[in-house]
């Protein structure tokens, strides 16, 4: 089955102060199949890279206002003059300020939305028709069969 990938490369800031910031480089991504989730991977001073996933709507909102709580927040501002959005991320390893460009997150952002429109993600998961193919009835299903049971029959002379 084929399912479409919505991807975007872009460098993000990590903010360490105020007056210091360090460039890493990241890729937006969303998949058809797992419909309610981006998917974002930076890479810092690691062997690996940081994989995050997290509600595509918390990152529409947050493009427009702030928005979550707890592990992933989002908000619009404005630094040096151009629009960002910053995401904070908590984890039990450590937290992380995130500032991206928001005309190239949501241009993005624009993309998954033409993919899978806002309230068409359950369509995409196919949780009606795997819903409708569990409860449909089998043959084991069917109704006892009618009348009396055999050894409900009262017999002669017992």
């Amino acid at each position: 089955m084929h399912h479409t990938v919505v991807e975007r490369e872009l460098e993000l800031k990590l903010i360490l102060s105020p007056e210091r910031s360090i460039p890493v480089p990241a890729r937006l991504g969303y998949r058809v199949d797992d419909p309610f989730a981006v998917h974002v991977t930076f890479h810092i001073d690691s062997e690996h890279p940081v994989h995050w996933t997290f509600a595509r709507e918390l990152l529409v909102e947050g493009v427009f206002r702030p928005c979550g709580h707890g592990d992933v927040r989002v908000w619009p501002t404005k630094a040096e003059g151009r629009s960002v959005v910053l995401m904070a991320l908590s984890s039990p390893g450590g937290e992380a300020l995130l500032q991206a460009p928001a005309a190239q997150v949501s241009a993005w952002l624009e993309r998954t939305l033409r993919v899978v429109p806002p309230g068409w993600e359950g369509e995409r998961l196919g949780l009606d028709e795997g819903l409708a193919e569990l409860l449909a009835p089998t043959p084991a299903d069917e109704p006892w069969p009618r009348g009396p049971w055999p050894a409900d029959e009262a017999k002669e002379g017992e």
